[in-house]
C-alpha cells in the first residue's frame, strides 16, 4: 500500500519534497507549467500544514556539472506567481550554507534547492550524496511520478535515510493507472506513436489480452509498416526493430497501423506533402503523418472505446501540413465519454498547441516514461520505496 500524506502532522517538521518541475524553457521564458500547475496542491499542502517545504527537482541534462542556463531560478520565480507566496531559490541543494538558510526559514515558508543534477552523484544514487540530502530535513515526500522509474539520490537514495511518502499528485498517477491495470471499462482503445518501439513494445505486450485495438502511428508505425514489407523511404524506423514488429502483428489481429499516410521528401515548414497509400511511397519519401483513410479507421475504433489510453503523436504536428492526425486524434480523444489518459511529452505539447483543454481528458499524466513503465508492469524503484 501506498504510503501518503493526507492523515501527517507536519507541523514544525522539515520536509524534504521532491517534484518534477523539468518544465521546456526556451528565450527565458517557461514554455509549457503543466508540471509546476500539478505540484501546487501538495506544495500548499505542506506549508498550509507548518512545514519548512525544501523544494528538490532537475532540469535538463546537466551531465553532473554546473550549467548555467539550467538554473531553477525561473522556476522559483515562476512557483512564486503561482503561490502567490515566495519561493526562495538556494544556491546549491547540499552543503553548510544550504542549511543554514534552512534553519533560518520560518515554518510555512519554501525554498527551491538549486538542480539535483548539478551533482554527478544524484544519477549515480551515491550513498554519500543521498544522506546529505535526507540530513536537511525530518521527513521526505516524492511527488515526482516522471521520475519514479530513476534510481537517483533524490527519488531512492533518501527514503533510506527518512520516513517517506508520496504526495497527491503521485497518489493520484498510481490510482488513475492501477484502475486502468486492473479492471479497464472495455472495449479498451491503444493509441501508441512516437518514435521508439523500445519504450512501447512492452506496453503493447502487457494490453495483448486487455485492449480491443491498437492504433499505431508517428515514426513508431513506420517500423509496422517496414514489417509489413512496405517502402518507408528515408523515414524514421528501427530496422533492427522490424522482427519485433512482425512478431506483435502475428500475435494480434486488432493492431491497426496506418493504411496510407502524408509524406514528402523534406522536412521545414514550406516542406510539400502529398498523400500515399500504403504501397505507393518511394525511395525518397519521409512518412511524417497518418492519411485521411488511417484517421478514419483510428476515429471508428476511438469512438467505439470505452477507455482510451494515448501516448505519442501520429505525426510531426510541430508542421501544420503534418499535424492533422494527430489534431484528429487528440480532438477525438478529447470529445470522447470514454476514460481518457493521456501521457507523454509530445502528446501534451500536441494537445496544447491545438488549444485543447487538458481537462477534456480524463487524466494526463505528468510522466511519459514512467507511464509506460507502470502499465507494462515494471518495478519503479522509487515508488516501491514509499509502499508499506
Amino acid at each position: 500500500m501506498l504510503k501518503t500524506i493526507s492523515s501527517l502532522d507536519f507541523e514544525g517538521q522539515k520536509v524534504l519534497l521532491r517534484l518534477d518541475l523539468n518544465a521546456p524553457i526556451s528565450n527565458g521564458q517557461i514554455q509549457d507549467d503543466t508540471r509546476l500547475q500539478a505540484a501546487l496542491p501538495t506544495i500548499k499542502f505542506l506549508s498550509e500544514n507548518g512545514a519548512k517545504v525544501l523544494i528538490l527537482t532537475h532540469l535538463g541534462r546537466p551531465k553532473g556539472e554546473i550549467v548555467e542556463s539550467l538554473r531553477v531560478d525561473i522556476i522559483a520565480s515562476a512557483l512564486s506567481k503561482l503561490l502567490s507566496k515566495d519561493v526562495n531559490k538556494l544556491d546549491d541543494c547540499v552543503d553548510e550554507v544550504v542549511k543554514k538558510q534552512i534553519d533560518e526559514m520560518d515554518f510555512g515558508d519554501i525554498v527551491l534547492l538549486e538542480n539535483t543534477r548539478f551533482h554527478p552523484e544524484e544519477k549515480l544514487n551515491d550513498p554519500e550524496f543521498s544522506k546529505e540530502l535526507a540530513s536537511l530535513a525530518d521527513i521526505f515526500v516524492n511527488d515526482a511520478f516522471g521520475v519514479v522509474h530513476r534510481s537517483h539520490a533524490s527519488t531512492l537514495g533518501v527514503t533510506e535515510h527518512l520516513p517517506s511518502y508520496a504526495g497527491f499528485l503521485l497518489e493520484k498517477e498510481i490510482e488513475v493507472l492501477s484502475d486502468i491495470l486492473k479492471a479497464p471499462q472495455t472495449p479498451v482503445c491503444l493509441i501508441m506513436g512516437g518514435a521508439k518501439i523500445d519504450t512501447k513494445i512492452g506496453v503493447l505486450e502487457k494490453f495483448l489480452d486487455k485492449a480491443d485495438s491498437f492504433l499505431i502511428g508517428g515514426a513508431l508505425a513506420n517500423t509496422f509498416i517496414a514489417a509489413k514489407g512496405f517502402e518507408v523511404g528515408t523515414s524514421l524506423f528501427q530496422e533492427d526493430k522490424v522482427d519485433v514488429a512482425k512478431d506483435f502483428m502475428s500475435k494480434c489481429e486488432a493492431t491497426f497501423i496506418p493504411v496510407d499516410f502524408v509524406v514528402s521528401e523534406e522536412i521545414s515548414k514550406d516542406a510539400v506533402a502529398r498523400n500515399l497509400l500504403q504501397n505507393e511511397a518511394t525511395s525518397n519519401d519521409k512518412i511524417l503523418d497518418i492519411g485521411p483513410k488511417t484517421i478514419d479507421v483510428f476515429l471508428e475504433k476511438i469512438a467505439s472505446a470505452k477507455t482510451i489510453i494515448w501516448n505519442g503523436p501520429m505525426g510531426l504536428y510541430e508542421f501544420d501540413q503534418f499535424a492533422k492526425g494527430t489534431l484528429a486524434i487528440a480532438q477525438a480523444v478529447a470529445d470522447s465519454d470514454a476514460i481518457s489518459v493521456v501521457g507523454g511529452g509530445d502528446s501534451i505539447d500536441a494537445i496544447k498547441n491545438f488549444n485543447i483543454p487538458l481537462d477534456a481528458f480524463t487524466h494526463v499524466s505528468t510522466g511519459g516514461g514512467a507511464m509506460l513503465e507502470f502499465l507494462e508492469g515494471k518495478p519503479l524503484p522509487a515508488l516501491q520505496a514509499l509502499m508499506s
